[in-house]
């Protein structure tokens, strides 16, 4: 129990380290933690890792559950909490068999539909994923500059901190109230009815190598175990546990005073109370346990200063035909398909380019913007922390050659035409030279100039977009490309 306990939280305090760490220096020592999630590797297509899962719950039983999956062991946490509020709150409880294969069906039918929503809602990597990155990173941001503002030393840094989206912040909040009131009152309840990657595991856990049994010999039915039981799978009245729902994690063993609770090697029992209708097992097959998430966009950023004296005007975002996924995604169509709506990237993010969609379609799912930033051709770190394949691994050197986007002019917007003075700002910071200028009257060579995109060496980095000073809308915008191109 003790070494499950130090493994789990190790598990839990890494990713959320992951998430918190705006440096990316965690990621390059922990990143193989997020690799270990069931769903991202599913989706990444990583068999070894899914073998590795299932051959563990063979032997083990759920311990996936009870050491790798940080909702899981959130839930731990908040439930020990609940258990120093009122000790033996729990009890035994007929399993929701029903419910958890609606919950799957539920889950599958989202993921054939596209229903990212759902599907976003009912991942539990990308559940705890989200909370942080939307609760706990802005928090500890506002914490970084606390300190920064209090110390002189060179080492710490004031950050600019902002709330990324107002629907997954809300959908974050509605979870945590949930999540943490079913795990505060009754354990592990979301594990066993909601989650479908618990639902799976479960099927697989009943045919497990080991497992906790009760000796009828040895127990004198003081109902320990059971009241103490977070997943309320123990009937010690029957002698009997429904290993489809027992996550192993010892807890029973340390109550028992009798030692009539082992963990070991158990025979096959001629009748389990888990599931009172039997089911068919392809139904909950695992490999269908596939997440496509989606999240929403940002809220309002702080109005900015220019030199601590003029107060300059909000960019507003431009209507994109196309969204922007960022390089080594290939193609929205591929972030459809493989991103969880984890948000691991969004808060890798150095540059504050990438935000939650907040369109149906691709709700929650990162999309590029550049209202406070633009995506430096150097930097590939979120192609290196997506855990699922939604955003393969790329060099900078590779994505000087890949085209997300191209920009677009804009002439009602653009300074030159508006206000007849000439500006260069598009030109000046654009990386590849795509941006040249031109008379804006050809027929009079003296006529202020204007940009002109060569979309042929255009890359879509956003930079003239971000560094074009017309408000509030720029007069360079950049339109994605729904697949990208290799220039």
């Amino acid at each position: 129990m003790i070494i499950r306990r130090i493994l789990a939280t190790i598990f839990l305090l890494g990713i959320t380290l992951i998430f918190l760490d705006f440096t990316g220096a965690t990621h390059a020592w922990l990143s193989w933690m997020t690799r270990l999630q069931f769903i991202p590797a599913v989706l990444s297509g990583s068999l070894a890792i899914v073998a590795a899962i299932v051959i563990l719950t063979l032997i083990f039983g759920r311990v996936y559950c009870s050491i790798i999956c940080p909702l899981g062991v959130s839930q731990d946490a908040v439930a020990l909490i609940g258990i120093k509020m009122k000790r033996n709150r729990y009890r035994w409880s007929k399993p929701k068999t029903a419910l958890r294969l609606a919950s799957l069906g539920v889950f599958i039918l989202a993921c054939i539909l596209g229903i990212s929503v759902i599907v976003g809602i009912l991942a539990p990597y990308s559940t705890y994923g989200r909370m942080v990155a939307s609760i706990l990173t802005p928090a500890a941001g506002y914490v970084n500059n606390l300190i920064a503002s209090w110390s002189d030393s060179t080492l710490i840094h004031h950050r600019d901190v902002w709330f990324k989206t107002g629907s997954a912040l809300i959908l974050s909040i509605i979870s945590i109230i949930v999540i943490g009131t079913l795990a505060y009152r009754n354990g592990r309840t979301w594990c066993n009815t909601v989650c479908p990657v618990g639902t799976v595991l479960g099927f697989l856990s009943r045919y497990s190598l080991l497992k906790v049994s009760i000796s009828t010999d040895k127990c004198v039915n003081c109902g320990l175990c059971a009241r103490n039981c977070k997943a309320g799978c123990i009937d010690f009245k029957n002698h009997a546990i429904d290993y489809s729902r027992c996550v192993a994690c010892m807890d029973c063993l340390g109550k028992c005073s009798t030692h009539a609770i082992t963990y070991g090697l158990v025979k096959p029992a001629k009748k389990q109370p888990s599931d009172s209708h039997p089911t068919d097992a392809g139904r909950r097959n695992f490999l269908t346990a596939t997440a496509v998430i989606a999240t929403s966009t940002a809220l309002e950023a702080k109005k900015k200063v220019d030199g601590g004296l003029a107060v300059i005007e909000d960019k507003k975002i431009p209507a994109r035909g196309c969204g922007i996924v960022p390089p080594g995604a290939e193609s929205i169509k591929n972030v459809t398909r493989h991103c969880t709506a984890c948000q691991l990237c969004i808060t890798a993010c150095p540059n504050q380019v990438l935000r939650p969609s907040a369109d149906i379609d691709s709700l929650m799912q990162p999309r590029s913007s550049f209202e406070r930033g633009y995506c430096r051709p150097e930097c590939t770190r979120c192609s290196h922390v997506c855990p699922t394949g939604a955003i393969r691994p790329i060099m900078a050197a590779e994505k000087t050659t890949i085209s997300v986007g191209h920009a677009v002019w804009i002439r009602d917007n653009c300074i030159p035409v508006t206000k007849g003075h000439n500006c260069r700002a598009c030109e000046r910071h654009c990386p590849t030279g795509a941006i040249t200028r031109v008379p804006l009257h050809p027929e009079d060579p003296d006529s202020v100039l204007v940009p002109t995109v060569d979309v042929t060496s255009c890359i879509g980095c956003g930079a003239c977009e971000y560094y074009c000073p017309a408000r509030p809308l720029a007069a360079m915008y950049i339109e994605g490309n729904s697949r990208h191109i290799t220039l």
